[in-house]
């Protein structure tokens, strides 16, 4: 039965990431809202986009895939921490932003890298060692922080530096939040099926609908990026084509209880 299930596991990633955090404009009544409201609301939207964030989760997923020990763990995940942090923050207070398709497509490489590197890829194909982990979690790191950073900027964070800062670094605080969610289900998931026989005989197929999910990313984001650019003359229309992960989703409703966070 384990080993059904591993087997299906690529096909169940690819099956649920349609489903995810589809877009969803900001209304100026939204907008207000959060200027007026506390930086919780702020802590809870960072959060809520990681745990939907099946980019950055995938990413962390090939990354601890192999890890039995506690500390590389930690200092891998401290790595790629560091890393988002440092674009997340400086990025979006410094208003530095890109087109965030692009930003997204080249995140979904990162998934397909790590996927080809768990598998071996580099010594099966190019006979030459794997380029430094540490460093290249870094950097991917900073990468996953900008992605990060052209969704909040589509946030109201205010004019003043002072209450602007407290959002960004509220909104970076949920993200550190749900990300150790999202780390504490797959280390959990990850140490009960490595002491079962197929670990051994899934983790290659793993590994590659791991690989299959990115490149299925990068080629949505790139689909996206040209109804953004060419949204007239793209098959669809932009309006009446939804995309997965395009915007932060913030609802407002007549139920005040339900806008408190």
């Amino acid at each position: 039965m384990k080993a059904f299930l591993s087997a299906r596991l690529g096909l169940i990633v690819l099956c649920i990431l349609p489903l995810v955090a589809l877009a969803h404009g900001i209304s100026d009544e939204d907008k207000q809202r959060m200027l007026e409201g506390s930086y919780l609301q702020y802590v809870w939207l960072g959060a809520t986009h990681m745990l939907t964030g099946y980019d950055h989760l995938l990413f962390l997923l090939g990354v601890v895939f192999f890890l039995t020990n506690f500390k590389d763990v930690v200092r891998f995940v401290t790595v790629f921490t560091i890393g988002h942090c440092i674009t997340l923050i400086f990025a979006t207070y410094f208003k530095i932003t890109w087109n965030y398709w692009l930003v997204d497509a080249i995140i979904a490489v990162s998934v397909v890298y790590k996927g080809f590197d768990n598998n071996g890829g580099f010594q099966r194909h190019f006979n030459i060692d794997s380029p430094n982990l540490v460093k290249m979690v870094f950097v991917f790191g900073l990468l996953h922080g900008f992605g990060l950073s052209t969704r909040l900027q589509q946030l109201p964070l205010g004019d003043e530096a002072g209450p602007m800062i407290g959002r960004i670094l509220s909104f970076n605080v949920g993200v550190e939040l749900g990300q150790i969610a999202a780390l504490s289900v797959m280390l959990a998931i990850l140490a009960l099926w490595r002491k079962t026989p197929s670990f051994s005989r899934w983790s290659y197929a793993t590994n590659v609908a791991i690989m299959a999910a990115g490149i299925y990313l990068l080629f949505a984001q790139l689909h996206g990026y040209q109804h953004d650019v060419n949204g007239e003359t793209f098959r669809f229309p932009v309006e009446e084509h939804q995309h997965a992960h395009e915007d932060l989703e913030i609802k407002n409703t007549t139920d005040s209880s339900r806008n408190t966070l």
